[in-house]
């Protein structure tokens, strides 16, 4: 099959494609027929058509159930939700959602058209390099090979989720018409006071909610939603960040509309570069409850010149516009990690989740961030240990009650939006302590790589007053 074209070619200058035509149908030819017999015959796929069939003309929860029993190509599934059900679409761009891009930098319209001239060339490399082999290196999970490789592992983790957590597939349909494939486990009806808050869960570059982070909230008892990048596994499209940022909003919109979540009873998991649609999420739905980030770090471009050339300057996915999310944040950090260091793991210092933390606080916390409280901060990120973390905090003598009684008594008079004044007349004294006080609480820290499943332990709800 894969040598039929360089075979035609070389039959073609030997004047003989008539004969190979001819042998190419007769021995082809049959066998779409004998899949197709084989399939009349068999009683198990005929009881499964007339189980789809039933389904796309009566769309009810038992028939799913049924249909649920197959796996099959997720393409014929039936669309559970759609983007339109309760959207307006003239209201959208042609792009799809907003994806919150910072402010362009005034220039003059001279020095502009000269240098849109002067980088043009610069552009047109960037753009092709993004649309071809540029999104499989950010996006290896979106290639078919190690989706193929992968297939085995990825159907027993959704018959594990199916059978043993009683999930529920659902095909979401964006606004751009990429099919989102998802998985819901419902806690609601079961004791325990985490089920009736639904963690939706934001994969990496290579990850799948088969066999990804959605584990780790499972293990507490929340309500999970899982969902694949498009091109991933079930899901259509490619990963780029508009179809990303769509795709996240109709699993938004899936969750409160259909699946019956306020927002302020949704907190959103991401893990690596899934923190780019994390905060997206908290950035467009602020009443979102919180925001947990498990090896993510700041801005993609100083991760991408690691491993290419200066000039292939065409990474420009941030996560800084989440900083003016106002919910709870919490940052985990892996202090032996791999692949979000600009140097090696060994080096604490390059990861970037450290910029993470500290852009978040100085956002947050102008007054106490000063240069004195940034470098107390770094002393207690270059730790590398509980060990080293606890002598660098007992070094400041940090008060924890005094922090808390500190911030909560700001919070009570004034009650504002963040970034908030506190601090501002504080001794220099204060403002290490508070500094340290924050660091720690928006921070944790995981003794392991980048790759490993965090386990439950490690996973909470993000601190607030």
């Amino acid at each position: 099959y894969y040598s039929s074209p360089l075979l035609l070619c070389y039959l073609y200058r030997k004047g003989s494609v008539c004969v190979y035509s001819l042998w190419h149908s007769l021995l082809l030819s049959p066998f779409p027929s004998l899949s197709g017999w084989g399939r009349w015959r068999n009683s198990e796929y005929q009881q499964f058509i007339s189980i789809l069939e039933e389904t796309r003309k009566n769309h009810t929860h038992s028939n799913k159930k049924k249909l649920a029993c197959y796996d099959f190509d997720f393409s014929h599934w039936p669309a559970d939700f759609s983007w339109e059900e309760v959207s307006n679409p003239k209201l959208l761009s042609k792009a799809g959602v907003s994806l919150l891009k910072p402010e362009p930098k005034l220039r003059g319209a001279a020095d502009s058209v000269l240098n849109s001239l002067r980088t043009l060339p610069c552009h047109i490399v960037s753009f092709l390099i993004a649309h071809s082999f540029g999104r499989r290196i950010l996006y290896p999970g979106s290639v078919y090979l190690l989706q193929r490789a992968m297939r085995p592992m990825l159907q027993q983790g959704q018959a594990r989720l199916i059978e043993e957590c009683e999930g529920q597939r659902n095909k979401l349909v964006a606004c751009d018409g990429n099919e989102i494939d998802t998985m819901f486990v419902d806690r609601r009806r079961e004791e325990g006071r985490h089920g009736q808050t639904l963690v939706i869960c934001c994969e990496g570059n290579a990850g799948f909610y088969e066999v990804g982070c959605m584990n780790t909230p499972l293990e507490g008892g929340y309500s999970v939603l899982g969902w694949n990048h498009p091109g991933f596994a079930g899901s259509t499209g490619v990963p780029f960040p508009q179809n990303e940022a769509n795709a996240m909003d109709v699993v938004i919109q899936f969750a409160v509309h259909k699946l019956g979540f306020q927002l302020s009873d949704i907190m959103v998991y991401a893990w690596s570069i899934g923190g780019f649609t994390a905060s997206w999420a908290v950035m467009s739905y602020p009443e979102i409850q919180a925001l947990v980030l498990d090896a993510s770090f700041d801005d993609l471009l100083p991760l991408a010149l690691k491993v290419m050339p200066d000039s292939w300057n065409f990474v420009t996915q941030t996560l800084e516009f989440f900083l003016r999310y106002q919910g709870p944040v919490l940052l985990i950090r892996r202090t032996k990690d791999e692949i979000i260091t600009t140097t090696g793991p060994e080096d604490i210092m390059s990861n970037r989740g450290n910029n993470l933390l500290l852009k978040l606080l100085q956002f947050r916390y102008p007054k106490v961030m000063t240069d004195d409280g940034v470098r107390a901060i770094r002393a207690w990120l270059a730790a590398s240990n509980h060990v080293e973390e606890a002598a660098v905090y007992s070094s400041y003598e940090v008060d924890d009650d005094w922090c808390v009684s500190v911030l909560q008594s700001y919070k009570t008079e004034r009650d504002v939006f963040f970034p908030w004044s506190v601090g501002e007349d504080m001794t220099l004294e204060g403002r290490r302590q508070l500094a340290l006080f924050l660091a720690r609480k928006y921070m944790r820290n995981f003794d392991s790589t980048h790759c490993t499943p965090l386990p439950y332990s490690e996973f909470a709800a993000p601190w607030g007053l």
